[in-house]
């Protein structure tokens, strides 16, 4: 009786591993996407701004693309890719303190956000550091419109690093509501400075911005239809609508 009882639980077991499971995009699709490895000043549909605070000296900040690339780069590169440009920024302030400047992406002059593809699980991209005691972060907004500031790293390095950021699961990055915000938004780079950091002469260059995200995460039969323009579509004419309303209300 035991011995049947088993053989049954097995072929039930095996039966639903085999059943084909219909519009269930898989969890493990994970992509890596460059959101920008700043070769090209015109690379993309935005280019990248910087503001400072109000203490910044005169002729600051400084910011561009410059020639060169992280070493660990390098063997990634191919003869045709041009040569390799990194984004960088020099600041100088007149005074310590909490001095800040924000690196972000803008487009027709006004701060552009670029939207991610998928469920976002982590950015990935390199710093190198002037070992001063300044705080990098980078700031996201969520499908509710809120900024989340995410905490980078220490710049106390020389050098090139590669820094990883996660993006808590928290983080709402879709949203059901058609009119509401559709995913989740990279914002910028922040960039503060320690209360007693020296603050008159520090740079930053930054390469190799990409993301790694579940790009089937919001797939699903018939997604196309999400983005459907009824704007011609058939609707009722006035009269239609007011001979319904009468008859509603003889109805009643």
């Amino acid at each position: 009786m035991k011995k049947g009882l088993v053989v049954f639980l097995n072929l039930a077991l095996l039966s639903l591993l085999c059943m084909p499971v219909f519009s269930q995009p898989s969890s493990k699709s994970v992509e890596t996407f460059v959101m920008d490895n700043f070769d090209k000043e015109d690379g993309h549909e935005w280019t990248w701004t910087v503001n400072a605070s109000r203490f910044i000296a005169e002729g600051y900040p400084k910011y561009g693309y410059f020639d060169g690339i992280p070493n660990s780069l390098k063997p990634l590169r191919k003869a045709d890719d041009g040569d390799p440009k990194v984004f960088g920024v020099k600041t100088a302030f007149n005074r310590k303190g909490d001095n800040w400047f924000e690196i972000y992406p803008t487009k027709d002059n006004k701060p552009y956000e670029i939207p991610f593809i998928g469920t976002v699980t982590q950015l990935d991209f390199w710093v190198w550091g002037a070992n001063y005691m300044y705080y990098l972060e980078v700031m996201v907004r969520d499908a509710d419109g809120r900024v989340h500031v995410l905490p980078v790293s220490t710049l106390a390095f020389n050098g090139w690093r590669n820094v990883v950021v996660n993006v808590p699961g928290w983080i709402r990055q879709h949203s059901k509501q058609r009119s509401g915000r559709p995913e989740l938004t990279f914002v910028g780079f922040r960039v503060r400075s320690d209360p007693e950091e020296f603050a008159d002469d520090f740079m930053i260059y930054i390469d190799q911005l990409k993301y790694t995200t579940n790009s089937l995460s919001q797939i699903f039969d018939g997604y196309e239809l999400k983005d459907t323009d009824f704007g011609s579509a058939t609707s009722p004419s006035a009269s239609q609508t007011t001979s319904q309303t009468g008859s509603n209300a003889e109805g009643k």
